[in-house]
């Protein structure tokens, strides 16, 4: 009985350790992506799909050098050929939003093996304004509100709208001299942030665009009618005025809008948890002692945003979802 039980304990160990094992069974997927930074976004949405029949690998582009970007991670479409077991995620880019201008655009909205983000890159996501109060208490250990990021950045991409019309304008009509996506970081940048008074940061921004908007407007009036024209097609692409900030360069997004208004209001949280620990204290030891762990425990922003996944509601999320879906039907996954 002893020897039978010990039998069915081992057999029971050994299955429970083999399901720790990778299900070698499963046919794998291979997803190219752009560089390091890329691997950890597009792991968690595949991972989604991952289930007894298949799993996604995601791998950097080139395994015989370290060449990285965009080209390298869809240059097997023109090499051994996306499509099968291979596919290659992205970032959008301005590409999306071009609608097949460029070669690279072509490709981009054109093959259904080709997974991109919709919004211009990863760092837009980790910057979505749903997940920032979020990222302050992670990173301040403080859960009082201060600012609606979700109405500032609406208000933000209202003002920035009108002239991220004309940026796309332009990219569009290939004429980068004019007004490049540079020219445009330059003027939708954030001033130094008030958290009493975040709106002050707004009003200059406001200010700034409408005097760039008049000026291409008296420099090209011509343009007009396109703008106009352009507005519901961009709608249809997911842009509208409420959610522009999730379009525009993901790098300027996060390190002149998102950091310009997040570093002031952790700044103050930080501040308000440490008076908070001086008053309760009952002496000097316990004090430095609290507040020795208390600073122990925090993290940067800056770490905290690039390992964000609090961005799943951000509409361009479910779009990529669906591009999963649809490419899922085209996967030999049977064969």
């Amino acid at each position: 009985m002893a020897k039978r039980l010990t039998q069915n304990v081992t057999s029971l160990y050994i299955e429970a350790a083999n399901s720790l094992r990778p299900k070698s069974a499963r046919k794998r997927i291979v997803a190219y992506v752009e560089s390091y930074d890329d691997v950890a976004f597009w792991s968690h949405l595949l991972g989604e799909y991952s289930c007894d029949k298949y799993c996604f690998q995601v791998m950097l582009p080139s395994n015989t050098s370290l060449a990285k970007g965009k080209k390298v991670a869809m240059m097997n479409e023109l090499g051994m050929g996306l499509g099968g077991h291979m596919i290659a995620c992205v970032d959008s880019d301005y590409d999306y939003l071009l609608q097949g201008k460029t070669g690279t655009s072509r490709r981009i909205i054109s093959s259904p093996y080709v997974l991109h983000t919709y919004a211009y890159a990863i760092e837009n996501y980790q910057c979505y304004a749903g997940s920032l109060h979020g990222i302050c208490v992670q990173s301040t250990l403080n859960d009082k509100p201060m600012i609606d990021f979700e109405a500032f950045f609406r208000l933000y991409s209202q003002i920035i709208y009108p002239l991220f019309v004309w940026n796309i304008w332009f990219y569009r009509k290939r004429e980068l001299s004019v007004f490049s996506m540079q020219d445009f970081c330059r003027v939708v940048r954030l001033d130094p942030v008030s958290v009493p008074h975040p709106e002050d940061a707004l009003e200059q921004l406001r200010i700034r665009v409408e005097k760039k908007r008049a000026w291409l407007t008296r420099r090209y009036p011509q343009a007009l009618p396109d703008l106009e024209a352009m507005k519901p097609e961009l709608e249809r692409l997911g842009v509208t005025p409420d959610n522009t900030y999730l379009f525009i360069q993901g790098h300027h997004l996060k390190e002149n809008v998102v950091m310009k208004l997040l570093s002031p209001v952790c700044v103050r949280l930080r501040r308000e948890r440490e008076m908070e620990i001086r008053h309760l204290a009952c002496h000097a030891q316990q004090y430095r002692n609290e507040l020795t762990a208390y600073h122990r425990s925090l993290q940067t922003i800056e770490s905290v945003l690039r390992k964000n996944t609090d961005y799943e509601e951000a509409p361009t999320y479910a779009m990529i979802r669906r591009d999963v879906e649809r490419l899922i039907q085209l996967l030999p996954i049977d064969k």
